[in-house]
């Protein structure tokens, strides 16, 4: 009897799972592990509450990070805006405030509008006779300095582009042309039209000047004029494409046919017959 006792007692202990003790005490076999000590349950509790801290610090962080990049989004171009106005405001006023600080007039803002009213009457003055008159001659004057000249003419053909007068010798009409390779495109304008005369015949060809510095630098290509893609944009829509970096772009563009853009802009010459 005392032999087959001690054989169960051991299928007992070897039944058992790891980590459990049986201990067999006047008959009575009792069973421990180690998650029935309360430290080994204390511990567990902590290090879940430790885990389950660190990952809440962790969303907060991430959404508090997103909402501040967004603020950042939304009022970046909105200072840059402001502080722009307020410079270019401070700017135009500095002509006509040191006038006004002379005479011991201190209203702020006063030299900024005394300066808007002044280019408007030049404007005004400009359009007539007399104005032109003394345009061309100025104009004349600063063409026989060596240096002014060439600054002069190069701001002149920037602000003769956003000009609002037709008749300008200027940017005539956006184009899209085939370059630098087939299935790629690219942003010009077209300045003028000329006729290409050769012996198989008369081509018409416009010039068209590709921006690649921004507005300011470019190349000019001479293409067929069948060849040039005239979207259904205006010139200042075009260079605020070019300014922008594309970012202002339409996000649908419509190809107008070339014969129903054949307005005094740009004019059509009549190929003559060799």
């Amino acid at each position: 009897m005392g032999t087959r006792d001690k054989d169960r007692d051991l299928e007992r202990l070897i039944s058992l799972p790891v980590g459990s003790l049986s201990i067999s005490e006047n008959g009575c076999s009792k069973s421990y592990s180690p998650s029935d000590s309360p430290t080994a349950a204390v511990s567990a509790a902590s290090l879940s509450h430790h885990s389950g801290k660190e990952a809440f610090c962790k969303v907060i962080r991430s959404w508090a990070s997103k909402k501040f990049m967004t603020g950042c989004v939304i009022l970046l171009p909105m200072a840059i805006t402001f502080y722009t106005t307020w410079w270019f405001i401070h700017f135009v006023d500095g002509f006509f405030s040191p006038i006004y600080s002379h005479l011991g007039i201190t209203i702020f803002g006063l030299g900024f509008v005394t300066s808007i009213t002044f280019i408007f009457l030049v404007g005004v003055f400009m359009s007539s006779w007399l104005g032109a008159s003394l345009l061309g001659l100025g104009e004349w004057l600063i063409k026989k300095m060596p240096i002014m000249s060439y600054i002069y003419a190069a701001s002149k053909q920037i602000s003769a582009a956003i000009s609002p007068d037709e008749n300008s010798h200027a940017f005539k009409e956006v184009a899209i042309v085939r370059h630098p390779r087939i299935g790629e495109y690219a942003f010009g304008f077209i300045t003028s039209t000329v006729i290409l005369r050769k012996s198989s015949g008369a081509e018409e060809l416009c010039c068209v000047y590709l921006p690649t510095n921004h507005l300011y630098l470019g190349d000019i290509f001479l293409i067929n004029s069948k060849d040039i893609m005239r979207p259904n944009l205006s010139v200042r829509e075009g260079i605020e494409i070019v300014i922008s970096g594309g970012m202002s772009i339409p996000n649908i563009l419509t190809i107008v046919n070339a014969p129903s853009l054949l307005s005094p802009r740009v004019g059509k010459f009549a190929i003559p017959q060799l």
